[in-house]
């Protein structure tokens, strides 16, 4: 593969953080796989949507800490008027309400900072794709979120779901595939398939 091709066929990632040291740090990293190419950088939400609107980009790597408009505030936003773009968290926040509301919105992943460079670069890889990514810290948050819901839901009401149901509904939600819901609660897709039936007809949906 020549260099131009390697530019060509690079995955475009634009970096959103409020810390300028370590952007730079960050771009000299990714920069140093030929499969990807950091093609801008914002310190802040406000920067960052005039920036997309001047720029193709495939990958974004979002801090939810920011001044003014922190990531959590912008990422509707973005989704809404960049719809292509496939958003990766990256974050030191391993809370899993925060890991919760960002995959709801529409993040494709959440990565913690704490984690070394290849799976940053897996994880960036993954999203490209429109795959899930989740880091191991962030996929048990998720569960034991779940599970706290599950707990609460099963209090609140008679609700006709079983336990197992009620889980991949919480997953469905948050945007995973079928394959990706079954890795996480280690069955086989074509049974989270099932579930997702039984969970239609239950509800009348």
């Amino acid at each position: 593969m020549n260099s131009h091709q390697t530019i060509t066929n690079a995955i475009k990632l634009f970096l959103v953080d409020d810390h300028h040291v370590f952007r730079e740090g960050l771009r000299v990293l990714i920069d140093a796989d030929p499969r990807i190419n950091v093609i801008g950088e914002a310190g802040d939400g406000s920067e960052l949507i005039v920036k997309l609107e001047k720029q193709e980009v495939d990958v974004l790597l979002l801090d939810i800490d920011m001044p003014e408009i922190t990531g959590l505030q912008i990422i509707d936003s973005i989704i809404e008027r960049f719809p292509s773009i496939n958003i990766l968290v990256f974050s030191m926040h391993d809370n899993e309400k925060y890991i919760h509301q960002m995959l709801s919105k529409g993040a494709k992943g959440y990565l913690l900072k704490s984690c070394k460079k290849e799976e940053l670069i897996r994880a960036i890889t993954t999203v490209n794709t429109g795959d899930t990514y989740l880091s191991e810290v962030a996929t048990k948050r998720m569960l034991s979120y779940i599970a706290n819901e599950k707990d609460q839901s099963q209090q609140q009401s008679n609700t006709p779901l079983t336990s197992r149901e009620i889980e991949v509904l919480k997953l469905v939600a948050t945007g995973i595939t079928n394959m990706q819901i079954g890795k996480l609660l280690h069955i086989s897709h074509r049974t989270v398939d099932t579930h997702r039936r039984n969970i239609m007809e239950k509800l009348n949906l």
